[in-house]
């Protein structure tokens, strides 16, 4: 069916607020990547590359966005969280993990997604993998960094259901604290803690002019044989 302008009345249209040229589109001009440049294995090449991200002062790199899926019916949500590790077996997130939507999400379908965009290197690290989840105790070393008042509001907030007030927050927080009055070392909840994206796809994108991007994908191969890495078209 074809659509007619007074149909499809256009709110934002190719916005280029930020191109050096009015009209079109902005021109990744930063770097390149070339299969030599990349190590054998993912979680190295991120390090390596999350490096070069606080050396070029990214605002934050370890922001990513974390993407799940409910089954049967497909509905994909999406959430911008914090990276908080990275070891050889995959990248960890802190969250709830009862009563949020990624929560029952995961419970039904156990692969995320992950993507990072580092503006100041235009570059983006996509990750897709299997969730796994760690241990309380695993999950005890880093709540116990975080500040007091996140360790209670772990305890306090049901997350994602609804409120009906802040009051009903407060509330919450109040009786936690309450609970864990003249307390400095608190439990990590059983509900909340973290998961690691096992990955077994990782893209690593550098930016180029006329979207002629450079794109390279780590397969994870079967058994011993490691990962494939293939350049794929822009």
């Amino acid at each position: 069916m074809l659509h007619t302008a007074n149909q499809t009345a256009k709110k934002i249209f190719a916005p280029t607020s930020n191109s050096d040229d009015p009209g079109h589109a902005t021109q990744y001009t930063k770097g390149a990547l070339d299969h030599a440049a990349l190590l054998p294995l993912p979680t190295d090449q991120f390090h390596k590359w999350f490096q070069e991200a606080q050396d070029a002062k990214v605002y934050q790199p370890e922001t990513v966005t974390f993407s799940t899926a409910s089954l049967p019916d497909g509905k994909v949500s999406s959430r911008v969280v914090f990276m908080k590790e990275l070891d050889s077996k995959g990248f960890v997130i802190y969250s709830n993990w009862d009563t949020s939507r990624k929560a029952k999400d995961v419970r039904s379908n156990p692969y995320a997604a992950l993507t990072f965009w580092w503006h100041e290197l235009e570059r983006q690290v996509r990750v897709e993998g299997r969730i796994e989840r760690l241990t309380s105790a695993e999950s005890q070393v880093y709540y116990d960094t975080r500040i007091r008042g996140s360790r209670i509001g772990a305890w306090a907030s049901q997350q994602s259901k609804v409120l009906e007030g802040r009051e009903e927050l407060e509330k919450r927080v109040e009786d936690v604290e309450k609970r864990f009055e003249g307390k400095e070392e608190i439990p990590v909840p059983e509900f909340w803690g973290g998961v690691r994206v096992v990955p077994e796809k990782v893209e690593f994108w550098q930016g180029r002019p006329s979207r002629l991007h450079d794109r390279f994908q780590y397969t994870k191969g079967d058994g011993e044989e490691g990962w494939k890495v293939e350049r794929l078209s822009p």
